[in-house]
């Protein structure tokens, strides 16, 4: 009696006979799919349908390279938007320093002009910054004792005077200017010639003509200039203009303020003056023959004493 295995037990060709078998198929096929393209119709139908399948299959790569591409994106413009904004701010910072040194160029250019039609010869000098203390109206300018520059001496702009040099360093000088409290200017009306003194008020920023009879003629709107009678500021120049009157029947002296010409509260550069005494020297007195004739006595005793002791 034989004993067949069972069909699900049934082995088939061998292994390696089948490799063989499907390797020399796929040769086959190969060969005649290059030399005849029999399976192109094929492969585009299977290309046809896998599409879908690709697509698909390729969406999240694809999604998630767009949402990378979007952030950086963002990123690349807010880094051009923030160079954008630093450059602008540059630029306008560019812009700001030419037009302040448009405008010192402009200022300087008029103080020359003033100081040429007017005669006066000076140091240009420029502000540095104001003083420390905020009750005295004074300003540092950058020229001192090693530019010429000495203790009394006037400051000037294109339009009137400023101030007065009241203290002197090596390179710098300070100028206390026209309405500090403690200066006080000789004037006169242009207008009439009427003689005054102006005193500068402190922090109000006006001048103040002081002792002044309420009867006084002048009035509203009349200008102010040096009368050149102190020897220190050169006469004619502008100082202020009256702006109010207060005449009281109970006093005596009017009260008068007037608001300065010169840029004491603006400007950059300004003119300092020589100091050179401008006021005429004091005349001779008058003396007799007999008195003439003692002194020239005195004189030669004197003298001739001092050559016997020699």
């Amino acid at each position: 009696m034989e004993h067949t295995p069972p069909p699900f037990f049934k082995r088939g060709p061998a292994p390696l006979v089948r490799l063989a078998f499907f390797a020399s198929l796929s040769v086959a096929l190969l060969v005649l799919d290059a030399r005849f393209r029999y399976a192109d119709g094929l492969r585009q139908a299977l290309m046809l349908a896998a599409q879908p399948l690709q697509e698909f299959a390729a969406l999240p790569g694809e999604l998630a390279g767009r949402i990378a591409g979007y952030f950086s994106s963002q990123t690349q413009l807010q880094d051009e938007n923030a160079a954008l904004r630093r450059q602008l701010v540059e630029a306008s910072l560019s812009v700001q320093r030419l037009q302040a040194a448009l405008a010192g160029s402009e200022q300087l250019r008029r103080l020359a002009g003033a100081a040429e039609r007017r005669g006066d010869r000076g140091t240009a000098a420029e502000i540095l910054y104001s003083a420390r203390d905020p009750y005295a109206r004074r300003v540092i300018i950058d020229r001192g004792t090693q530019h010429g520059v000495r203790a009394g001496s006037p400051v000037v702009d294109e339009i009137g005077v400023v101030g007065q040099v009241t203290r002197t360093y090596s390179g710098a000088s300070e100028v206390t200017l026209l309405v500090d409290k403690d200066q006080a200017i000789p004037v006169q009306v242009a207008r009439n010639g009427l003689r005054a003194v102006a005193f500068g008020s402190g922090v109000s920023g006006m001048l103040e003509l002081r002792f002044m009879a309420a009867n006084a003629e002048i009035e509203a709107g009349d200008r102010l200039v040096t009368s050149g009678l102190d020897g220190v500021y050169p006469p004619g120049l502008a100082v202020a203009s009256v702006t109010r009157i207060e005449r009281d029947a109970a006093n005596s002296f009017a009260r008068i303020l007037c608001q300065p010409a010169a840029g004491v509260e603006r400007g950059r550069f300004v003119l300092v003056l020589s100091a050179e005494a401008r006021a005429a020297p004091y005349p001779e007195e008058a003396t007799t023959g007999s008195e003439r004739d003692t002194r020239t006595g005195k004189v030669r005793r004197a003298r001739k004493k001092a050559a016997d002791g020699a």
